[in-house]
């Protein structure tokens, strides 16, 4: 294969022989990711597993797929790139663990103006990262060298997961009652929701993202934005294992108002006090610098809760006590109370 070449290809803007270098330097990233049922490796027409379903009455397996969104742009304007393939999988396994499902594996989709391997395989390498974090496998992917159709410097990023869950351990909400208690789990940031209106506000196209900005206690502007999306899937796993876990929700586009209802049975409503919620000095930046009202900034951002979980009033305690120990500092948010509104901020 190495030595497959194409002289007309090339003068159209694609070198193959790029895409093979990449996939050189992106193997030790994918070779960490490696965990019981991978068969194979990378390279071959489909990313091959084999899941364990013993124990299993009746496996069902659950997918999410995402991309990155526009807070690509500010990894370009910082050309920093090792971290945006957590996003990446964030986006996709957060979503698998809201059905109580185990992520398998992840496959990852980068088209790119111009394929410059060294930069594919930072890309990658944080694929490989949140792969790690989450416990899924990278299994295969796919690069696309698309001159002409986006700047040589750009590219975009997407892919996709796919878990595992007994049927009768899938979450659906429907154990959801009046008086269970809402659990935040803190987010990292702003993870990768928004970025259009980030961008906005910030105009970031002509500001100093480097500068050190004192409403971000000294950190740049730039590198919060850029800061990875939590993956939450470790520490859900080992709640699940000890507590009844009746819903959870993946704090993403659409904020608390349309996230935190598709958590929540019809007739019944989130109850939260806006004072309860921890927000991230991040999000008071963008709403001050973007006149932006309150009720807009929770519709479109977390606010500093990137997940929230639905116990029992019994369970609550103990179910903190058990994220605390795996690394999330979750607090109370709010209770189930009886109603339509999905969710009431007050």
């Amino acid at each position: 294969m190495e030595k497959s070449f194409s002289a007309s290809y090339a003068a159209a803007g694609v070198d193959i022989t790029a895409g093979y270098e990449a996939v050189k330097l992106m193997k030790r990233h994918v070779e960490r990711t490696t965990i019981p049922g991978v068969i194979g490796g990378v390279g071959g027409f489909g990313g091959l597993f084999a899941p364990d379903v013993k124990g299993m009455e009746e496996p069902v397996l659950v997918s999410g797929t995402d991309g990155v969104g526009t807070k690509l742009k500010i990894a370009f304007l910082l050309n920093k790139h090792d971290t945006i393939g957590i996003d990446c999988v964030a986006m996709c396994v957060n979503d698998i663990i809201c059905c109580g499902a185990r992520p398998l594996f992840f496959l990852d989709y980068i088209a790119c103006g111009k394929n410059v391997p060294e930069r594919i395989a930072e890309i990658v390498g944080g694929v490989a990262e949140g792969c790690v974090q989450s416990g899924a496998a990278l299994i295969g992917g796919e690069t696309a060298e698309h001159p002409g159709m986006m700047p040589e410097e750009e590219y975009d990023l997407a892919g996709f997961a796919v878990g595992i869950v007994d049927k009768k351990k899938l979450l659906d909400n429907s154990a959801v009652t009046e008086g269970d208690v809402i659990l935040a789990l803190p987010s990292s940031g702003v993870h990768s929701n928004g970025f259009s209106l980030v961008r906005k506000v910030f105009d970031v196209e002509s500001a100093d993202l480097t500068a050190p900005c004192e409403e971000l206690g000294g950190a740049s502007i730039g590198e919060t934005l850029l800061t990875p999306t939590r993956i939450y899937v470790k520490p859900m796993q080992a709640l699940m294992e000890e507590v009844t876990v009746k819903a959870v929700s993946h704090i993403t586009g659409g904020g608390f108002y349309e996230n935190i209802p598709r958590s929540i049975p019809k007739g019944y409503a989130a109850k939260i006090r806006r004072s309860d919620v921890r927000v991230l000095p991040i999000f008071d930046l963008i709403a001050r610098r973007g006149n932006i009202p309150e009720r807009d900034m929770f519709n479109t951002y977390n606010m500093g809760v990137g997940m929230t979980v639905v116990v029992s009033k019994k369970d609550a305690c103990r179910a903190a006590a058990i994220l605390r120990r795996n690394g999330v500092e979750a607090y109370k948010l709010g209770e189930i109370v009886k109603g339509d509104e999905g969710v009431i901020l007050w």
